[in-house]
């Protein structure tokens, strides 16, 4: 594994929701971050058919047009009934005619599936957040860590926190959803924390165990 020895990254990433909730873990480790979306890079297919594909493609992208190292997050709902998806595919079921995102609509749609497929019951809902971060450096070089959270899909969608698909998934143990819940509660984590909820915080929690702890 090799370690970070610079505090100047960029965040791979032109998703305002998860630009913020990366910020949110890495400001308090002392990094001067701007995304991709701040520095106008264009977004690179996704071509990839797992997260940790299309993590490398955004990290390495964004490590090329810099010349420093990159940190990219690809993430998304993988629902047990729906076969996993929408999977990989999560920000793609958001997607309207004009280009932009709904995921009002996309909840939804996943509503929708989960009615199809006779999933009505709490046990038949199951899911997992899953994000995959990837460290990527100029020379090519990356670095992937997985983190995942195990939970329900509910409907109505609860509470206006958060982003995407947070107000339908409530993780396992709690009786809130993520859109219920504040950013602290949600993704707050810092180095020395036994736990961290969501699937990004965890995510990055191995991040820093792997290559910033001495």
């Amino acid at each position: 594994m090799r370690k970070l020895d610079t505090k100047t990254i960029v965040v791979a990433s032109h998703n305002a929701g998860k630009i913020q909730e990366i910020r949110d873990l890495i400001g308090p480790l002392g990094f001067a971050a701007k995304s991709a979306a701040d520095l106008n890079f264009i977004e690179p297919d996704e071509t990839g058919t797992t997260f940790e594909e299309n993590a490398t493609i955004k990290a390495l992208a964004s490590a090329n047009a810099s010349g420093l190292p990159a940190l990219s997050d690809d993430s998304g709902l993988v629902i047990d009934a729906l076969g996993g998806d929408p999977g990989v595919y999560t920000a793609n079921w958001a997607e309207t005619a004009d280009g932009t995102r709904d995921f009002a609509m996309a909840m939804q749609k996943v509503e929708t599936a989960l009615e199809k497929a006779g999933a009505a019951s709490p046990e038949s809902r199951t899911a997992r957040f899953v994000s995959v971060l990837c460290l990527a450096w100029p020379d090519g070089h990356t670095e992937l860590f997985r983190g995942e959270v195990e939970g329900t899909v509910v409907w109505p969608p609860r509470g206006t926190q958060g982003f995407g698909y947070d107000p339908v998934f409530q993780p396992q143990g709690y009786e809130t959803t993520f859109g219920e819940m504040s950013a602290e509660q949600k993704h707050g984590w810092k180095p020395g924390d036994e736990q961290a909820l969501s699937h990004r915080a965890r995510a990055f929690k191995i991040f820093v165990e792997t290559c910033l702890e001495a």
